[in-house]
């Protein structure tokens, strides 16, 4: 006889389950533990059925690419997402960028993305920010709080309610203010905008409801909730990127303004921006593929 476990029940032991593990890696030496989590994925990884996605998505972005080459891609992204849980226990300790002190920070800006984000901080002025899954995704919304720049961030809540309990938990504290999606979520990020903050999002992963795009020379759907609040609150957008360094180190990015598509009337186009910043992360992801996070249907 087959035994039906309550959806509840079942939530309640994932979440507390994966709560107590978040809890213990904080004792851990993050650096250990982000080279044995990244050594462990690249074992465990090829054998989950996300590989496959993941081959079929760089096959058609790299069609000119080897088998061999894609393997080693793959194995990539699969060491960064070890990496990136391990590094999401110690978010609150992650950035150790101090610009007065600059020795034993394993955050790298380039001195263009420094003047920007100054500049951006002091002009008194609202912004949108996009990202995208590249390295760890979370950092990007660090520097905001972390260096007094009134941030706003829009996130998906996980589905079990004591682990999005625990996320809210750890990125409210570092991360500025939280906007979930969902029926009122681009209502609240307008009204972040309209405050003055800087608003960030992640722009990169299939949307139903989305805009048609061309992304590695194929048509794919793209959320278009930062153009449409471009539209809605006039304001420069940036792009903000991560890249993974070795020895636990990462360069962090912020893009000149990108300019949005206008129709001719002048006011902002929503596909064309769109595509001018799908573009942008397209630029990302060629220069370090095994960053990105392919394991996801991208092309439907």
């Amino acid at each position: 006889m087959r035994i039906r476990i309550p959806n509840a029940l079942r939530d309640a032991v994932l979440g507390n389950a994966a709560v107590g593990i978040i809890k213990m890696l904080r004792w851990t030496d993050p650096h250990r533990m982000s080279d044995f989590a990244g050594g462990l994925m690249r074992k465990v990884g090829p054998k989950l059925r996300e590989h496959k996605i993941g081959r079929a998505n760089l096959r058609m972005a790299f069609p000119e690419k080897s088998d061999a080459e894609i393997e080693q891609i793959l194995s990539g992204v699969w060491d960064n997402l070890g990496r990136l849980g391990i590094e999401f226990a110690h978010l609150d300790r992650i950035w150790d960028h101090d610009p007065d002190n600059r020795a034993p920070s394993h955050i790298d800006f380039d001195p263009a993305s420094e003047e920007r984000f100054i500049r951006l901080r002091d002009d008194g002025k609202p912004a949108l920010v996009f990202a995208a899954h590249l390295a760890n995704w979370e950092m990007p919304a660090l520097p905001g709080p972390a260096h007094n720049l009134p941030s706003a961030v829009v996130y998906r809540a996980p589905n079990i309610g004591k682990v999005a309990d625990m996320v809210m938990a750890t990125r409210g504290v570092n991360m500025g203010r939280l906007v979930k999606t969902g029926l009122d979520g681009a209502l609240k990020a307008g009204e972040a905008l309209r405050e003055g903050l800087h608003v960030g999002m992640l722009v990169d992963q299939y949307y139903v409801r989305g805009v048609p795009v061309t992304f590695f020379g194929r048509e794919t759907n793209a959320n278009p909730l930062i153009a449409r609040l471009a539209r809605q609150v006039e304001c420069p957008i940036h792009g903000a990127r991560v890249v993974r360094k070795p020895n636990h180190r990462f360069f962090v990015e912020l893009t000149p303004e990108v300019p949005p598509v206008r129709d001719a009337a002048g006011r902002i186009d929503i596909q064309g921006t769109m595509q001018a910043i799908t573009t942008v992360v397209e630029g990302w992801i060629r220069e370090y593929p095994e960053q990105w996070l392919w394991l996801h249907r991208r092309w439907r």
